[in-house]
């Protein structure tokens, strides 16, 4: 497993740069990165079942089924990833999972001043290493302009 962060400076409180993470339009406005119709299912609160869903090249619904760790309003997110999502089958106990479930990405909003600071830390497989290094800083370009709007 290889661990990576990013981050990046907006100017917008830490109450506009949650709003900007959790809130459904806003959500899939800055993960199209990512995939196209990235969306999300479920809640932000701790203990909430999470699925991060897209669209593969056949169309059909892919993504992650995952659980917020921990959620402090504000200041922190922590999403323990478990699994895939195939279609409407999940996917939490195949060897494939096994081998890097459970992976976290940690979301850090420090505010200081007019100011706050968006760091992502994130668990990954190697062979996604690179795709990560060119697709996270672009999502976090287009949260900022979401936050600062």
């Amino acid at each position: 497993m290889v661990k990576m962060q990013f981050e990046v400076s907006i100017r917008a409180n830490s109450k506009n740069v949650w709003d900007a993470v959790v809130d459904d339009k806003k959500f899939r406005e800055w993960t199209r990165v990512f995939n196209e119709n990235s969306h999300f299912e479920g809640g932000w609160e701790k203990g909430a079942k999470i699925r991060f869903l897209g669209t593969s090249e056949k169309g059909e619904k892919e993504g992650m089924v995952s659980e917020i760790a921990e959620s402090r309003r504000y200041s922190f997110i922590s999403i323990r990833h478990l699994g895939y999502v195939y279609g409407d089958r999940e996917d939490t106990t195949s060897e494939t999972v096994r081998e890097w479930a459970p992976a976290y990405e940690n979301y850090t909003l420090t505010e200081s001043g007019n100011q706050t600071k968006f760091e992502v830390d994130v668990d990954t497989e190697e062979r996604f290493v690179e795709m990560f290094k060119d697709m996270w800083p672009k999502a976090l370009q287009k949260l900022k302009e979401i936050a600062e709007r």
